[in-house]
């Protein structure tokens, strides 16, 4: 029996940003990212692989979630990835949000994803070490916390590389538009 195309990939969960801080982020990412590399819009991963076959209880749960008003939320400070950059996230609420997530589908959850959470944005990675200590020490210089408006939850297949939307929930109810689609040929 074959599964269907649909079936076989896992799914990867994403919070969204309000637009103007998606367009900043996403242009940071373009800016700093390896172009052969950066084959994804600006995103926050909540989960990197729940099984195809949790999709139907996963969207309800996501839907059920964006019920209620955006959860506040801060880029705190920077981060080295060695290789690379990000901004750490502050926000209790979307934390809460991903921690219920999290115990809906505990069995069913990668190592990775049972990990403690650690919500970032990556906006290089992949660069050498001294590449990405230049660009953190050059983006501390001016550094000050910053509100991020989270604006929904997002679900993608997983296709070795670039992500299939399944559906996009925008805070308070309505669609979300600024989903982390692959960038245009």
């Amino acid at each position: 029996m074959t599964i269907p195309r649909a079936l076989a990939a896992p799914i990867i969960v994403t919070a969204l940003f309000g637009d103007e801080d998606f367009q900043w982020l996403d242009k940071q990412r373009r800016e700093y990212f390896p172009p052969e590399r950066n084959v994804l819009r600006a995103h926050l991963t909540m989960f990197h692989h729940l099984p195809p076959s949790c999709a139907p209880e996963l969207l309800r749960r996501l839907r059920d979630a964006t019920e209620m008003a955006a959860p506040a939320a801060t880029l705190d400070s920077l981060v080295s990835l060695g290789q690379g950059v990000a901004y750490h996230v502050h926000s209790p609420a979307l934390e809460t949000i991903r921690a219920d997530i999290a115990e809906a589908f505990g069995g069913l959850l990668t190592p990775q994803d049972q990990s403690p959470w650690w919500p970032h944005v990556t906006i290089q990675n992949k660069v050498k070490p001294a590449v990405a200590k230049a660009l953190l020490d050059a983006l501390w210089i001016g550094f000050r916390p910053r509100k991020l408006a989270i604006a929904g939850l997002s679900a993608f297949y997983y296709r070795d590389g670039p992500w299939e939307p399944i559906a996009a929930y925008r805070f308070g109810g309505g669609r979300s538009m600024n989903a982390p689609k692959a960038k245009p040929q």
